[in-house]
């Protein structure tokens, strides 16, 4: 005859086995809804940052278009009138004789001169002939070349790959950074030389951009507008940037792209 005490054990087993069944379904449960809700949170994030991307993509494209029309517009309507006030002045110079006005046409006429020239760099800076006609490379030097010309600071420019053609956005993009480096330079740093390299290692091109001077504290300037912009165009490209600087110990900044 079985006691109650037995007939109670094969119920204690048959709970104690669908309650050890149901805590591990439930513990499956709870795992596949987190890998649920991070899988929906990465394409999220993956959408977020594709958007951006597109913004930013977009926004650097209408700066560019924007710059095309402000280049033609200076080349079509500034240059033009201010060529039709030089050759004016030239018949003004021919046809007057007096001494007392000669002078003062000479004056204009220079000024004029140097009008016209400030025109053309400003053309040349805003949609570089070079850049369209030969590529990063000789572009990036012809820049480095006119920044020695024209300011005090010693530019050494070397490169270490085959002179290449690389995709329109690309190339456009290193060299709007390569500009912007050199007038954060310019103004900032107190440099007196600036190492600017561009080289091949395996796949990536890699860019450097160094110089002497008086370098900032990174961290008090994170998230200044110019690092962010710097940022976004690198993440345009799909690259890496990485920015070194210290006070007193100038700046170091690296631009690594995979180009293969």
């Amino acid at each position: 005859m079985q006691t109650p005490q037995n007939n109670l054990i094969p119920v204690l087993i048959i709970g104690t086995l669908v309650v050890v069944v149901l805590i591990t379904c439930l513990f499956f449960f709870v795992i596949i809804y987190q890998r649920k809700m991070i899988k929906n949170q990465v394409e999220l994030r993956s959408l977020h940052d594709a958007r951006q991307s597109d913004l930013l993509a977009a926004v650097f494209e209408t700066q560019e278009s924007e710059r095309k029309r402000l280049a033609e517009d200076l080349h079509d309507s500034v240059g033009q009138v201010l060529s039709a006030i030089k050759l004016n002045l030239h018949r003004l110079d021919k046809n007057c004789m007096s001494e007392a006005t000669q002078p003062l046409l000479a004056d204009t006429r220079k000024l004029t001169d140097e009008c016209i020239q400030e025109i053309r760099n400003i053309i040349h800076n805003v949609l570089p002939p070079v850049l369209t006609d030969y590529g990063l490379l000789v572009a990036v030097e012809a820049l480095s070349n006119k920044v020695e010309q024209t300011t005090h600071i010693k530019v050494k420019f070397s490169k270490n790959m085959p002179d290449q053609r690389f995709a329109q956005e690309i190339e456009l993009t290193l060299y709007r950074i390569a500009q912007e480096l050199f007038g954060n330079a310019i103004k900032h740093s107190d440099a007196t030389v600036i190492y600017l390299s561009i080289n091949k290692e395996g796949n990536y091109m890699v860019m450097e951009f160094k110089d002497n001077g008086v370098g900032f504290n990174l961290g008090g300037v994170k998230q200044g507008f110019g690092i962010k912009n710097l940022e976004s165009r690198v993440q345009l490209i799909n690259g890496d940037i990485n920015i070194y600087s210290k006070p007193l110990n100038g700046t170091l900044t690296t631009i690594k792209l995979k180009i293969a």
